[in-house]
This record gives structure tokens, C-alpha cells and sequence, in this order.
């Protein structure tokens, strides 16, 4: 038979089929081939243009991803998988129609231009030059081809042109600008009667009728949900690691390989900070006169920028890790005694950095460090059996029928937390996963214990219902006295109100109501120290007196009520030249180009050919 196949092979149909594919090849490349057996599937199509199912699905993967890292405890199962399919989805429709616009205007990428833009970003790099195995490993740990990093970066770049175009063209009209600051920095003058609970609470009676009859209109606001008494194991790498024993010479040993660690290192620097267009050629200069035998510190006095440590010859004086810049840091701690760096970049310029002197000082006594030391070895020791007990714990729960045996097994404690609603209860059950868990069928009615569920790196929990509580409606009795309390605060604030309409009434007829109560303000901003800020806020949203009148309002506030005159508004100078002005003129133009740019995805998505698979 083989030879049968090796004769065919030879023969003149055969020669056709790969001439057929030499020519696909070299015409169309690999796709033609393959294409032409299958294509690609689509989740959606924009003006003829497919977005693939691979390219949604590894957007959706990233997306996943990236909120999960924004999570304090992260947890796949708060993920909205849906709602994270549709965003994803809406925004790869957005950058499409933004990359076709991009594309019929000329501005695309050649691939000389994506080369730069790769081997210039850091991730990429190594000791500050394009690594291209970096490269390659990065991509592929991100779940793509080269091909595909490479189309990303194409479309990503024309997109953020396309939005920084638009959204550096907002413009702002100074008008707004300086209405907006004579609004803020605007000033009045008022006066304030305030009215405190103490003066109307004699007037207030709550009734057994009135707490009857709010119980009966508000039914629906007393009811217990329904509720579980829970059952929990608790596994935390601190709790395991205070049951590991630590050996006396374990400590020992372990005190000797971080004695050196304890010991505190703190070295003396001198440094020439040299900044601006030419500090390049400035820094040459100096290194030649370093060289031919001059004094560092001369050198600092003269042209150091450092203007503080110029005046010691550049002396910084002592320090140990953690003070200076991670550059700065890095070169200083690299030196022997008296050795002067090369030119070290900082974000503060350019630094000539000389080692003046290195002091140590004695590690601390081993009793002294003994506590911290068995603390580090346990928890290392905790850290090497966590995923095992973890593990141990899972399996044993799972097969349990239970919580007492896996307990014992593993020497670990069942804790117990009554009344863990849907919404959550005490820790650990503040933790949705593990409600969840608590409330799903197998748990609630079968009588299954929980998965292990991880709350953190370091701690994981099993848990299981001791008893279910049906939701009820709470009796009257059980809620007199909050709603006693609701009915109190209700009729305070009733009271205080009329009591305020009152004034506000003698006021509006020119008397004086309780003269040596009132407290006034002049030229007073928004923010008002000893006044309530929502009376300060009734003050300025009220309208401006007329020519010969005051404006007269009430406002309540907890339990205190106001009676608010106001007799003027004061507007300020605005000056146009400082920079608050000038930072809220930029702030509005920015505003002003986000608007823009999102009219015009608006208007190409408005004028798009879209179908959704």
C-alpha cells in the first residue's frame, strides 16, 4: 500500500493539487487554504468588518480579569458574566466604527511604525533594551499571538489619536469660567433664628393609636427575612501557624542567617544634582575635572542645583534604604567607601553620586528578636501546609456529614453565627460567596455541608445550616417602642416646622421675633463653622432680596428647625489671571471635548451597518 501512495504521489493529479496550493500560497498565503474550509465565527459584524468570536472571547477573559483585580476579595462568582458579555461586546463595536472612521481618514500604522512603538515600551525591555523573547513570553501569558498583540496595538493607537484629537479641540467660553467662580466665591449676608427640639417637645404626644395605626400602614417594614443559624469552620494560615512548634535551635539557626538583615546599614552620600538642556554636556564637564583630580565637593559647591547640600559639598549626610529615590538608592548601595557612581537619572535630574562613609550597627540579641523569630518561622512553616490542610479540609467536609469529625480530624474549632440573611450576617459571613453557598438548595435543604470557600489567600471557610427560620411578620409588641421612637421624631420635626412658619410670618410682617437669639452674618461664603451646612445651603439657594426687602425662608433639619433672612448677595472681582481661572478654563474645555468625542462614536455607531450574531 505504500508504494501504491508513493507512485500516486507521482503522478499527474497529484502535481496539479500542489501546484494549485503553491499558487494559494503564494497568492492568498495559509488563510486561503484553510479559509476555505472554514471561517472564522463571528459575534457581530460592522459595516461588513467581522468581530471574531476568538477576539470576543479572549476581550471577555481580560475583562473577567480586570474587575476581579478591583475586587478587596476577589471572587468569580460575583461576576456578572452577561452584563460583562454585553459591555465587552459594545465595546468592541465602539472601537470598530472608531477604526474604519480612523482608516477612511489615512490614519493608520505602517508595520515600521508598530516595530517602534513595541521596542520602545519597557514591559518589552532589558537593561533598557527590546528583548524579544520578553516580548513573545509577555504576549503569549496574555493569551495572544504576536499577529494578534500586533493588530491590538494597531487599532488602540488610532483610536486614543482619534479621542485625543477631539477631546484636546474642547473649547471653553471664559464667560462660563468667570460665572462659574463669581458663583462659588460669591458671599451673603444673613441672619438666623434656629429652633431647637427642647422648645416644642412638650407639645409632642405619641398615642397608642398613632403607633397602631403606622404599625398597620407600614406593615411591610416588620418583617424578619428569613434567616439560617450556621455551623463554620474557620482555617487561617495565623491560626495554623500558632499551633507549629519552633525548636530552640530552629530559632537559633534562623536568627544567624538574618542577622545580617537585622544589623543596620546607614551610609553617608555627597551628590552634584545637575538638571535642565544641557545637563548632559554639564555632567561631562564635571566627571573630566573628577578626573583630573579636582574636589567633589568643590565641584558640588559650583554647579550642584541642590542648593541646600551645595553649600556642604554636596553632603546628604546618613541614611539607610528606603530614603532616597529606588534609582538613587540602587547606585549608592552598589558603591564601596570613597567610589563615585556614574550619572544616575532621577526624576529630580541628573546625579553624580560619591560614597563618603559606611557605619553598621550590631544586630539586636537573639532573646530580643526570639518572639519575632518564631513568629516568621511558624508562619513560613503555615505557609508550606496550608494548601495541604486546605485541601485535607475540603475532602473531609465534602464526605462529612457534619462538621464535628473534620474539626477533629485536623484539631480545628466549629464556631457558630445566628441569623445570616440572604444579605449576610457577622464575619465570615459578610462574604457573598459564602452566603451563597449557605442559602443554595444542596446546603439548605439537602443538609449538606458548604465547599470550602477561600476568603482571602490566607483564609478559607466550610459552613452548614444548624436551623432555617421561615420569614415573619413581627408583632406589635415586638416594635412599639421603635415605632414610638419614628412617631416622636416625626411629630418633632411637624412641630418645629409650624413653629417656624410662625416666625417666618412675624418676620414677613416686620416684627423682631426673640431678638437676642438671632445670629448674623456678613459677607459670609459657603462655608459656615458653626451653622448647619443644610441651613448654609437653604441660605444660598435662596433668591436675591429685591431693592428695599429681605428674603424670608424656613428650613428643617433633624431636630432642629431655622428661620433664614437674607438681606444681601455680594459678588466678588473675578480676576482672569490667576490660575484657579485658568485651571477651570482648561477644566471645561476637557469637559467640553468629552462631550465631543462621544457625540462622534454616537454619531458613526448612529450611522454604522451593525448585526449581532
Amino acid at each position: 500500500m505504500l508504494q501504491d501512495i508513493r507512485n500516486n504521489a507521482q503522478g499527474t493529479i497529484a502535481k496539479v493539487i500542489v501546484g494549485l496550493l503553491i499558487v494559494s500560497l503564494s497568492i492568498w498565503g495559509m488563510d486561503a487554504i484553510i479559509g476555505g474550509f472554514s471561517s472564522e465565527p463571528a459575534v457581530a459584524t460592522v459595516n461588513g468588518k467581522d468581530i471574531t468570536e476568538r477576539e470576543f472571547l479572549r476581550s471577555v477573559q481580560m475583562e473577567s480579569q480586570q474587575r476581579l483585580r478591583q475586587m478587596e476579595n476577589p471572587d468569580q462568582s460575583l461576576l456578572d458574566e452577561d452584563q460583562i458579555r454585553r459591555d465587552v461586546l459594545d465595546g468592541l463595536i465602539r472601537e470598530a466604527v472608531l477604526v474604519q472612521s480612523a482608516q477612511q481618514q489615512g490614519l493608520e500604522l505602517s508595520e515600521q511604525d508598530i516595530d517602534s512603538l513595541i521596542t520602545q515600551m519597557p514591559q518589552f525591555q532589558v537593561d533598557g533594551q527590546f528583548n524579544r523573547d520578553r516580548f513573545v513570553a509577555t504576549v503569549r501569558n496574555a493569551g495572544m499571538g504576536v499577529a494578534e498583540f500586533r493588530e491590538m496595538m494597531r487599532k488602540s493607537y488610532v483610536v486614543n489619536q482619534i479621542r485625543a484629537a477631539i477631546t484636546q479641540s474642547g473649547v471653553a467660553a471664559p464667560e462660563n469660567a468667570a460665572q462659574l467662580l463669581a458663583i462659588q466665591d460669591q458671599t451673603r449676608d444673613f441672619r438666623v433664628l434656629t429652633i431647637n427640639e427642647a422648645s416644642v417637645a412638650d407639645q409632642v404626644t405619641v398615642t397608642d393609636e398613632d403607633i397602631e395605626a403606622y404599625y398597620q400602614d407600614n406593615r411591610d417594614q416588620f418583617q424578619v427575612p428569613e434567616q439560617i443559624d450556621a455551623a463554620y469552620i474557620r482555617l487561617s494560615l495565623e491560626s495554623l501557624a500558632d499551633s507549629i512548634e519552633v525548636s530552640e535551635q530552629e530559632l537559633r539557626d534562623y536568627y544567624e542567617q538574618q542577622a545580617a538583615e537585622y544589623a543596620n546599614e546607614e551610609r553617608r552620600a555627597s551628590h552634584i544634582l545637575i538638571d535642565g538642556d544641557n545637563a548632559q554636556e554639564t555632567m561631562a564637564t564635571i566627571q573630566e575635572r573628577l578626573a583630573s583630580g579636582e574636589s567633589f565637593a568643590d565641584l558640588a559647591k559650583e554647579y550642584s542645583v541642590d542648593t541646600f547640600s551645595a553649600k556642604e559639598g554636596g553632603d546628604l549626610g546618613f541614611a539607610g534604604r528606603g530614603v532616597y529615590d529606588d534609582a538613587f538608592e540602587q547606585a549608592l548601595f552598589a558603591l564601596e567607601e570613597g567610589e563615585i557612581s556614574e550619572p544616575v537619572r532621577t526624576s529630580f535630574g541628573l546625579h553624580l553620586i560619591k560614597l563618603e562613609e559606611i557605619r553598621r550597627s550590631e544586630p539586636p540579641a537573639f532573646d530580643e528578636l526570639k518572639g519575632e523569630l518564631r513568629q516568621e518561622l511558624a508562619r513560613a512553616k503555615a505557609s508550606e501546609r496550608f494548601a495541604e490542610v486546605r485541601a485535607q479540609l475540603a475532602d473531609a467536609a465534602y464526605a462529612a456529614e457534619d462538621l464535628a469529625g473534620p474539626a477533629q480530624e485536623l484539631g480545628l474549632q466549629v464556631q457558630e453565627v445566628d441569623g445570616v440573611t440572604r444579605d449576610g450576617g457577622p464575619g465570615p459571613f459578610d462574604h457573598p460567596g459564602l452566603v451563597r453557598q449557605l442559602y443554595s438548595e444542596d446546603v439548605l435543604e439537602g443538609g449538606y455541608n458548604t465547599e470550602l470557600v477561600d476568603l482571602s489567600e490566607s483564609v478559607s471557610v466550610v459552613a452548614r445550616v444548624r436551623e432555617y427560620h421561615e420569614p415573619r411578620q413581627q408583632e406589635l409588641a415586638e416594635v412599639r417602642d421603635q415605632i414610638s421612637e419614628v412617631m416622636r421624631a416625626r411629630k418633632i420635626r411637624e412641630a418645629l416646622s409650624e413653629r417656624a412658619s410662625e416666625l417666618v410670618a412675624q418676620v414677613e410682617a416686620g416684627e423682631q421675633p426673640m431678638p437676642e437669639q438671632w445670629q448674623s452674618y456678613s459677607g459670609q461664603g459657603r462655608n459656615v463653622a458653626d451653622l448647619n451646612p443644610q441651613f448654609v445651603q437653604a441660605v444660598f439657594s435662596m433668591q436675591r432680596p429685591g431693592d428695599e426687602g429681605v428674603e424670608v425662608a424656613q428650613e428643617v433639619a433633624g431636630d432642629q428647625a431655622a428661620v433664614l433672612v437674607l438681606e444681601g448677595v455680594n459678588e466678588p472681582d473675578v480676576a482672569r489671571d490667576t490660575r484657579e481661572y485658568q485651571q477651570l478654563i482648561s477644566f471645561l474645555a476637557q469637559l467640553d471635548g468629552q462631550r465631543e468625542y462621544q457625540a462622534y462614536q454616537q454619531y458613526l455607531r448612529e450611522n454604522a451597518e451593525i448585526e449581532r450574531n
